[in-house]
């Protein structure tokens, strides 16, 4: 097992202190943690304002010297492969390899006009982005006439510190994106919005997906845990609910939480291990440092793995 935290973004403006944030990050790593990551939001489409992803992440290396650091994830639609390879490359080299990168098409309801983009064939632009990243990332130059993107004889400007490149997971639930995602990813991250038995579900059909593919050995497979631990059940329900309707929109997703008292949680992220998750992501949504501190010292320790980055990098 391999234990991660997400990496704070919800700020209010002026609110980001950056020596708090500093020493977050360094707890983080002193903790022992496999990784920390963040989320891709460029619009608000909630009442929390946010980071953008790859900024914190980089503020994060810079404070950092082991933590790996993720994504999950960018909506890669949204952006240029060649600008986001760029950028991936350039992080992963500052900080010495630490990066991982999850992908997301963003789905049919996301916003592709305010980003100039065409949704019409939007599953075609994302794997057609991915394979010209790949190529920036392992290629000397790339030659590459696609639908959406031409490149003749292309150099990337720089390449990451990872040879071919950085893990890459793909995240969405539907059938199409996880067989998507055995074919194309070195792993999936599993949505802090499904609930276990949805991820249960999930893992079956990879797994089956995988094993035709011959893939089963080198795939990873991730579940972002939003988590509430406090001593009064209720509680810790009506907290986590009232943080999840603002960042999704919709007061119907408690139940896709771990909460309660730590004994609770334990029950709770066990449920989601047993379902196969191999990388927990936790993500607590309110008093982000003594969540930190309990999960290390209180939840983690009465897991499968006995330190929260048991297992190396992915």
């Amino acid at each position: 097992m391999r234990f991660a935290i997400s990496i704070p973004q919800i700020f209010d403006d002026g609110e980001f202190d950056p020596d708090a944030f500093r020493a977050y990050v360094r707890r983080i790593e002193e903790l022992g943690f496999h990784s920390g990551w963040t989320q891709e939001q460029a619009l608000r489409i909630n009442r929390m304002p946010q980071l953008s992803a790859l900024e914190t992440m980089t503020y994060a290396a810079a404070a950092t010297e082991r933590l790996r650091l993720g994504c999950s994830v960018f909506v890669s639609t949204l952006h240029s492969p060649v600008h986001l390879a760029q950028a991936v490359s350039s992080l992963d080299q500052m900080s010495r390899g630490r990066v991982e990168v999850g992908l997301g098409s963003g789905g049919p309801g996301r916003a592709f006009a305010a980003f100039g983009i065409d949704p019409e064939g939007y599953i075609s632009r994302f794997t057609e982005g991915l394979e010209v990243m790949r190529r920036l990332w392992s290629e000397p130059s790339v030659t590459f006439d696609g639908r959406f993107w031409q490149l003749s004889d292309a150099r990337a400007a720089a390449r990451p510190f990872q040879k071919p490149g950085p893990p890459v997971w793909f995240g969405g639930g539907h059938p199409k994106a996880l067989r998507r995602a055995a074919r194309l990813a070195d792993g999936f991250f599993g949505a802090g919005s499904s609930t276990t038995a949805a991820f249960a579900d999930q893992v079956a059909l990879l797994r089956t997906e995988l094993a035709a593919a011959g893939r089963d050995a080198t795939f990873g497979i991730a579940k972002r845990v939003y988590i509430a631990i406090d001593e009064n059940p209720d509680r810790a329900r009506q907290r986590i609910a009232a943080s999840l309707e603002k960042l999704y929109g919709t007061p119907k997703l408690a139940d896709v939480a771990v909460t309660g008292t730590v004994s609770d949680c334990v029950r709770g992220i066990q449920e989601v291990i047993d379902a196969g998750a191999e990388l927990l992501l936790f993500t607590p949504l309110f008093d982000d440092r003594e969540h930190l501190e309990r999960i290390a010292a209180e939840v983690i320790p009465q897991l499968s793995g006995d330190t929260p980055g048991t297992a190396g990098p992915a």
